[in-house]
């Protein structure tokens, strides 16, 4: 009987010797992509992440869901972006353009030779030793991650692009794929950056990917689920999560602020911005110019999304860090001259968000 990793490989041959190899060579890539047994692993993984969400983390939705629905068609548009974005492998093929350009410049013009840059290079130990070299690799993917998610909230412009992201009101396992093509492409390339700075090979690359994708997917689960007093300021689970996709509290504006970590929440306890021992609360975002994106198709959310966008990138304001929202002209204005309590019962859902939680306990906040 054939074995599982046989099959694995035998598949991945396949695919890489009659799909892959015909499209680098159709598309001038060639040999500089790398192996097009790594790509073809990375599909792979892309379309097993699709089961896993689909048929694991979809039903711990129906038996330990965190916030009941009475009509899950907002759900659907995300599913669509999942689908559209095969299971976030959008980043590994950025990695893949970029590493041409790094062979470049480290002077290695056979990918298929030894490295010439990066970590096991800069430390030989890391060569021997490749799990340490892995964990090395996934603890500065995740610490970019963390900053680059800070900044997504902080600078107008780009938070004009990931607020699409934000305005679901219905967040499920589907939902980490939900956002703007600019975004992601953004996200892309400074992740990618960092994974061909530290010389990452593609398949690493690719498993980086998968388990960052997955935590992420199950972090945006509708589920009541965290992972103990312990675990939960080392890693992100759902509840943790939920609170980073809060509606803004009229009462106390800033405390959505929280929970930026993809991964690893110690990055959030380190730096001050880890938020436990709140209830559940609805998500989605107060500011009406976003939150209408819950009406709009896949290609109305990309244009409403790039007009904000534009509206902040071509204006002073848009540069300046801080938390904003977009008056009627799509330009950002900064929260703290708006009135949130306006804000908050302009939603179409205003009657059925609860009433403010108090404040938590000082031992709450991490």
């Amino acid at each position: 009987m054939m074995s599982i990793a046989a099959l694995w490989n035998g598949m991945a041959a396949w695919l890489a010797g009659h799909v892959v190899q015909p499209a680098l060579v159709f598309t001038h890539i060639g040999g500089r992509a790398g192996d097009p047994r790594d790509i073809a692993e990375a599909a792979m993984i892309a379309m097993l992440q699709v089961c896993l969400i689909a048929f694991v983390m979809r039903p711990l939705e129906t038996f330990f869901s965190a916030e009941p629905w009475q009509d899950r068609k907002l759900t659907r548009i995300d599913r669509t972006y999942t689908l559209l974005m095969l299971g976030g492998i959008f980043p590994l093929f950025s990695f893949l353009v970029l590493t041409p350009f790094a062979n470049l410049l480290g002077g290695n013009n056979d990918p298929a030779g030894p490295p010439t840059y990066g970590l096991t290079v800069w430390v030989p130990w890391f060569a021997s030793h490749p799990y340490a070299a892995f964990a090395v690799y996934y603890i500065a993917y995740d610490f970019t991650y963390y900053w680059m998610h800070r900044a997504q909230h902080a600078i107008p412009w780009w938070w004009a692009l990931h607020s699409m992201h934000h305005s679901q009101r219905q967040m499920s396992c589907w939902t980490n794929d939900r956002g703007n093509y600019l975004d992601g492409g953004l996200q892309s390339i400074v992740l990618a950056l960092v994974g061909v700075a530290l010389g990452v090979d593609a398949s690493q690359f690719a498993l980086l990917m998968l388990l960052g994708e997955l935590v992420q997917n199950f972090s945006h689960t509708n589920v009541r689920i965290g992972f103990g007093r312990a675990l939960d300021r080392v890693f992100v689970a759902p509840v943790f999560h939920r609170l980073h996709h809060m509606v803004v509290d009229p009462d106390r504006p800033g405390l959505h602020n929280c929970n930026f970590g993809q991964v690893f929440s110690l990055w959030d306890v380190w730096f001050g911005t880890a938020l436990y021992g709140e209830p559940v609360r609805p998500t989605g975002v107060g500011d009406p110019h976003v939150d209408a994106d819950n009406g709009r198709g896949l290609v109305m959310m990309q244009w409403w999304s790039l007009r904000r966008f534009w509206g902040a990138f071509t204006c002073r304001a848009g540069w300046r860090l801080g938390e904003v929202a977009f008056d009627d002209s799509l330009r950002p204005v900064p929260v703290a001259a708006l009135d949130l309590h306006r804000m908050h019962a302009a939603r179409p859902d205003a009657a059925a968000l609860p009433v403010p939680a108090p404040a938590p306990r000082p031992d709450a906040l991490a």
